[in-house]
C-alpha cells in the first residue's frame, strides 16, 4: 500500500465506486493514515464485485481486490461490519454455509438472508419462493457434499495461508 500513488485509476475503473462510501482510493489513503474505524465500518469492501479492474490497471500493481476481501475478513473476525447490511449477512452466511456443507443451497441462504435482514420482506418473497419450490427450482433442504472432512482440511490451510501472507 505504501507504493500507492493515489491516481484514482482504481476508482475511475470500479464499476460500484459511484455507490461507495469511500472509493477504493480513499480506502487505501485511510489505512495509511489509521483511520480504522472509518475503513472497517465503511461499506466499500463489501460493494467489492471482484472484477479485477482496480488490480489490472493499478501502475503500481496494487492487489487492491485482495486488499478488500482482507478487509472483509478482518472485519467479520472483529465483528466489526455494518449490521443488517444485507451484502454483508450474504457474504457471512455463504462462507458460514460452505465451511458447514461444502456448497451453497440459494434457496437456504436467502431465506436466511431476508429473515435477519427482514422478517417482512421474507414474507412478500415467499409466493415466488413457492411458486420456485413447486417447479422444483430449489429445495428447502440444503445441499451437502459427500467429503466435508476433506473441504474442512482444504479451508483450514487455505486459512492458515491466508493469515501468514497478510502478516
Amino acid at each position: 500500500m505504501r507504493r500507492c500513488i493515489q491516481c484514482g485509476t482504481c476508482s475511475a475503473t470500479c464499476p460500484f465506486s459511484h455507490v461507495m462510501d469511500y472509493t477504493p482510493r480513499k480506502i487505501i489513503y485511510l489505512i495509511r493514515e489509521g483511520f480504522k474505524e472509518e475503513v472497517m465500518s465503511s461499506f466499500t469492501p463489501w460493494l467489492c464485485a471482484s472484477c479485477f479492474s482496480c488490480r489490472v490497471r493499478c501502475p503500481k500493481e496494487i492487489k487492491i481486490t485482495d486488499l478488500m476481501y482482507l478487509i472483509k475478513r478482518e472485519a467479520i473476525k472483529d465483528n466489526h461490519y455494518p449490521q443488517k447490511a444485507p451484502i454483508v449477512l450474504l457474504t457471512k452466511e455463504s462462507v458460514k454455509m460452505i465451511h458447514k456443507n461444502g456448497r451453497i443451497s440459494e434457496s437456504y441462504l436467502m431465506g436466511i438472508v431476508l429473515l435477519k435482514v427482514s422478517f417482512l420482506k421474507l414474507l412478500r418473497m415467499s409466493g415466488l419462493g413457492l411458486k420456485m419450490l413447486l417447479t422444483g427450482r430449489f429445495t428447502l433442504i440444503p445441499e451437502k457434499i459427500k467429503s466435508r472432512g476433506e473441504l474442512k482440511k482444504i479451508l483450514a490451510f487455505s486459512n492458515k495461508k491466508v493469515e501468514e501472507n497478510s502478516k
